[in-house]
């Protein structure tokens, strides 16, 4: 069954189920409220999980020779199934005590996976601060015409570049200093 979708409309891809939509906003990410609430759910989870972990690396004493698995997990950040993988091919030293019971050696593994003091987090972009007033902006119309492009194209740049507006009475106002960055590349 194919879905149509008007031609005039931006289509983005739902970040969850990864369906066409058309969005409501520009900052739409899912398709359906369904689809939200199942992202919202994931991040809860994620959260909950890092805590966890964190709860786990906080109990670690730092004179122990020998760690569990679920401590080298929580500690290195490394999968299971690659610390199992690594033991058995003899590249990282561990005891085996019993049934779940296997201990690592604490200095082998920090000498392959060195500690990360913090979690890699993906760095927020700072926020540019503008001045927004008559005399540091363009008008929409100034910008047509010094550019020799449509006002209505000017909008579309707008919006698709996030560049910051003020409208005082009829006049929308975008600043010099971004317009001249877009427009003279």
């Amino acid at each position: 069954m194919a879905i149509k979708i008007p031609m005039n409309k931006i289509q983005k891809q739902c970040a969850v189920c990864g369906q066409p939509f058309v969005p409501k906003t520009v900052d739409s990410v899912y398709c359906s409220k369904t689809c939200g609430n199942a992202a919202y759910r994931e991040k809860k989870r994620q959260k909950r999980k890092e805590e966890e972990k964190q709860a786990v690396v906080a109990k670690i004493p730092d004179d122990r020779l020998y760690i569990s698995v679920p401590e080298a997990i929580a500690l290195f950040g490394v999968a299971k199934s690659t610390l199992y993988r690594l033991i058995r091919q003899k590249r990282i030293p561990a005891i085996n005590l019993g049934a779940r019971l296997v201990r690592i050696d604490r200095a082998a593994i920090e000498e392959m996976f060195p500690i990360r003091q913090t979690p890699l987090k993906k760095e927020k972009p700072t926020t540019k601060l503008y001045s927004l007033e008559p005399q540091d902006c363009y008008t929409i119309g100034e910008i047509a015409k010094k550019f020799g492009i449509s006002d209505s194209t000017v909008y579309k740049h707008i919006r698709k570049y996030s560049i910051p507006t003020r409208q005082i009475g009829n006049y929308v106002y975008a600043p010099k200093t971004e317009i001249d960055n877009l427009y003279n590349q």
